[in-house]
């Protein structure tokens, strides 16, 4: 099964000189982290409040209770371990074959993996600051604590995570955009492209070669060269 598109996908890869991989919660599912609008999705699961509602910077600021109790239970896999898509990136930036990989998880599990260039369109659980005074806070730190965590000065210490209503960082999205427009392949993997304005990125890519791999269909019709409807991890570990 895959034999075909992953000989293909191969070809692609060693014809390829700056690739760059936009992927989204679907890379992190084999790592056993949820995404959200699968069938088995956090959309799907029944809380008090939906969980979109209780990611926005307004439910933060208004129910912080409520919102860091479903954060650090639902959005805080610390155990989780880089998969064999994770560990394959790692490996063709180490061969100087991928330049960038620009993700929509806030999980750091590029970085564990040993990526070095990872541009986190929607931030990281691992870098938590005080709102107040602006001290460091690590995942540990914020997952650890009862309620809500505090800094030592006082203030309420707020994730590095993109909520609703907020807007993503100029700066990542500048590379991200530049990564793309410069790449002469583009794999896109683990995303159904639903989320913007991140999803509109991939309208930069003026490259030779254009791989989605995702389990079900993406939202929008990208004209890819290559499209792989499997699990990235399996896909990904064959090549």
């Amino acid at each position: 099964m895959y034999e075909q598109e992953i000989r293909r996908l191969r070809e692609i890869v060693e014809d390829s000189k700056n690739i760059v991989f936009f992927g989204g919660a679907g890379v992190s599912t084999e790592s056993g982290i949820p995404d959200f609008r699968s069938e088995d999705g956090l959309y799907r699961q029944k809380y008090s409040y939906p969980p979109e509602q209780i990611i926005s910077h307004t439910f933060f600021v208004r129910h912080p209770e409520t919102f860091f109790e479903f954060y650090k239970d639902k959005m805080m896999a610390l155990d989780a371990k880089p998969n064999a898509a994770h560990i394959k990136l790692a490996q063709w930036e180490q061969e100087g074959r991928l330049t960038a990989v620009i993700t929509q998880n806030i999980d750091g599990l590029h970085q564990a993996a040993g990526s070095k260039t990872v541009l986190e369109l929607h931030g990281s659980i691992h870098r938590n600051y005080c709102q107040n005074c602006g001290k460091f806070y690590d995942a540990r730190y914020v997952k650890d604590t009862p309620g809500i965590p505090h800094c030592e000065c006082g203030g309420v210490i707020k994730p590095d995570v993109v909520l609703y209503e907020e807007g993503l960082d100029p700066d990542v999205i500048q590379q991200s955009v530049h990564a793309i427009a410069n790449a002469d392949t583009l794999i896109i993997g683990g995303t159904s492209l639903v989320v913007y304005p991140a999803a509109g990125f991939i309208d930069y890519f003026r490259g030779r070669h254009l791989v989605v791999i995702n389990k079900s269909a993406t939202a929008r019709e990208v004209g890819a060269e290559l499209t792989i409807a499997g699990p990235i991890g399996e896909i990904m570990a064959a090549v």
